[in-house]
């Protein structure tokens, strides 16, 4: 029954990964269609939105058949509800990827505003969160977790540079107010991916610890 039990657990943690690597690449493939201009790879991702809702379910379903055979308490428990939640994260990710893409074909249909340098950056930060935050639920990395966490400022001050940006387009020419306004949602929701990956490394942690850190502020942690 142990070894059965320690089994499970490595086959939920490759399924999760493999979600979460299906995010990654969702994520990475969206910013590429915007920066690229490439509409039939926004579509791509559009529509591959739905092997990550798959995992989702299939995972959570999964979860709360473990529960209801293994019953179990203490560090058990809280890696499977720890599971269930990061699979909710993962999922509302790759939703974002999808609004990424959708913002993206509607911009080609008007001439780039200007060249795409800080987005990626900030894309890339984002997509290093996700990654670091499933590598410190795997290994069970506390430390790793908790620089998640304080990796989301990098984020945050990005997000807030690009919309100042934006905003001076705005008012230096009516023209540019719906090429900037889709930009800003975009980095909203790459500033919201990045949040999602701090949702994990904070259920890490209490995963590991059973400490919840949620609503603190990281200098506190």
């Amino acid at each position: 029954m142990a070894r059965q039990k320690e089994q499970d657990i490595e086959a939920l943690k490759e399924r999760l990964l493999k979600m979460g690597g299906a995010v990654e690449e969702s994520i990475r493939k969206s910013i590429v269609a915007l920066v690229e201009r490439d509409q039939k790879l926004a579509i791509e991702v559009i529509d591959g939105d739905a092997i990550i809702n798959n995992f989702d379910v299939e995972i959570e379903e999964e979860c709360i058949r473990f529960l209801a055979i293994w019953q179990p308490s203490g560090s058990n428990l809280r890696f499977i509800t720890t599971a269930i939640k990061i699979i909710t994260d993962l999922e509302r990710m790759g939703d974002l990827a999808v609004d990424i893409c959708e913002r993206a074909i509607e911009l080609n249909d008007e001439p780039p505003l200007k060249p795409y340098i800080d987005i990626p950056r900030m894309a890339e930060a984002a997509q290093k969160m996700l990654k670091d935050s499933l590598d410190a639920f795997v290994a069970k990395d506390a430390g790793l977790a908790m620089k998640v966490c304080a990796a989301d400022d990098y984020v945050d001050n990005l997000n807030r540079q690009i919309f100042n940006e934006l905003l001076l387009f705005m008012l230096k020419d009516p023209k540019n107010i719906s090429r900037a306004v889709r930009l800003t949602y975009i980095t909203k929701y790459l500033e919201r991916v990045a949040d999602h990956a701090t949702n994990i490394a904070e259920m890490v942690v209490y995963m590991v610890k059973g400490k919840v850190i949620r609503h603190t502020a990281c200098e506190a942690r």
